[in-house]
């Protein structure tokens, strides 16, 4: 299987090659990839012993930082190396100040993976969520260096647990400790005789947790909002972009900040023609046009999470499309929640919905009238805080194991 495995990794980075030349994200993966190592021996402090954190993309990072962020706080001296599997994640957090190095990690390849792991010597390596790369698990194992993971999730359909996945299983137990989210993924492991599983939950509520403490307040939002009863929408998509604009013009006594997943000046311009261009820019705001605005489009990145906490009702994008974008952010601000279809993926969304502090809709109909019943005063914000509040601590659990 091993073969088979490392067989295929190399037809892998031929497919990645071919693709490169017609796709840009995939030439950002490519050469990534192929110059980490090189990249690495010009970094790597001789004789440093780094905790390697490794995350597939930018969503698993989030549910790592606060591991990275907590363990510089207590033991400030530790040297960081943080590796990404996508660009979506590297060239989004490539100068992050909490790691000493950032970098993709190169292809797992049997030659790459022990090059890599002779080059880092690490001192313990954790892998985030569902990263299990099996040839860095063995140079990793051959180094006798403890390997971690958190915020972990098993489902009976992983290849772990197929008729024909045992090697794959196999390679569970070198990992020193398991972190899961949840109790079905203790026990599904344990059927399968792992034993050094605990159940920590998401690192992401002690993350939007930490936002919400630190979060500044945004004048300019304010003065949008003027004591008006706010939907604050956000990574919203063109589907969900219509619906709300419709709501918008049949409630005029309702503001809309719209932050809009895309925004480039297409996608704008595509907004502005839905709003018949009866909106105010972010970029472009000052406290004179603001009072009298309905609608206030976000065209920046990086303050959603601090704009969820001016919402009267939380819209969250992408339920139309490929499943829903972060519904902590604003369930933290014990903000009610609302969202399309397409979140049966998300645990927490799922939960929030249990708790009362959720809601999906399928059609206009059903978002208006889910809508007009959240802009009244109901509990829905309040249980929503409260799910979010109640599963932080995942951090601490962690760090008291893996930081010894």
């Amino acid at each position: 299987m091993k073969f088979i495995y490392s067989i295929g990794i190399y037809f892998y980075g031929i497919a990645i090659s071919i693709a490169s030349l017609f796709n840009s994200k995939a030439r950002l993966l490519r050469n990534g990839q192929y110059q980490a190592l090189a990249l690495l021996k010009e970094k790597i402090v001789p004789g440093s012993r780094y905790v390697w954190f490794h995350a597939a993309s930018l969503g698993e990072f989030e549910q790592g930082r606060p591991v990275i962020e907590q363990l510089k706080k207590e033991k400030p001296g530790t040297k960081i190396l943080l590796t990404f599997f996508s660009p979506s994640g590297y060239e989004v957090r490539k100068d992050y100040a909490g790691a000493d190095i950032v970098s993709y990690l190169p292809l797992d390849t049997p030659y790459a993976a022990s090059s890599f792991v002779k080059l880092v010597k690490p001192s313990k390596a954790i892998f985030i969520k569902y990263e299990f790369w099996p040839n860095y698990l063995m140079a990793l194992q051959s180094a006798k260096v403890p390997v971690y993971s958190i915020s972990a999730i098993f489902r009976p359909t992983q290849i772990f647990f197929k008729w024909y996945g045992g090697w794959y299983l196999n390679l569970l137990k070198s990992f020193r400790h398991i972190f899961v989210q949840d109790q079905s993924s203790l026990e599904l492991l344990a059927k399968h005789g792992l034993s050094k599983v605990s159940v920590a939950g998401d690192t992401r509520f002690d993350r939007v947790y930490d936002l919400c403490c630190q979060a500044k307040k945004l004048p300019l939002i304010e003065s949008f909002v003027h004591g008006k009863q706010v939907i604050v929408a956000g990574s919203t998509w063109p589907k969900d972009e219509e619906m709300l604009v419709r709501y918008l013009n049949l409630h005029p006594g309702v503001k809309l900040i719209l932050v809009p997943h895309e925004i480039h000046e297409a996608h704008i311009l595509e907004i502005s023609k839905l709003l018949d261009g009866r909106f105010v820019r972010y970029s472009e705001a000052d406290h004179a046009d603001l009072t009298e605005a309905s609608c206030l489009v976000v065209d920046t990145i990086g303050i959603l999470s601090s704009i969820y906490r001016y919402a009267n009702v939380a819209y969250i994008g992408g339920g139309f499309g490929v499943g829903i974008h972060n519904t902590l952010e604003a369930a933290v601000w014990s903000v009610p929640v609302v969202f399309g279809p397409n979140y049966h993926r998300f645990r927490e969304a799922r939960k929030l919905i249990a708790v009362g502090g959720a809601f999906s809709i399928s059609n206009y109909a059903l978002f208006e009238t889910q809508l007009d019943k959240l802009l009244k005063d109901t509990p829905a914000g309040k249980m929503a805080g409260e799910y979010v509040k109640s599963n932080t601590g995942a951090t601490r659990l962690i760090l008291k194991k893996i930081a010894r």
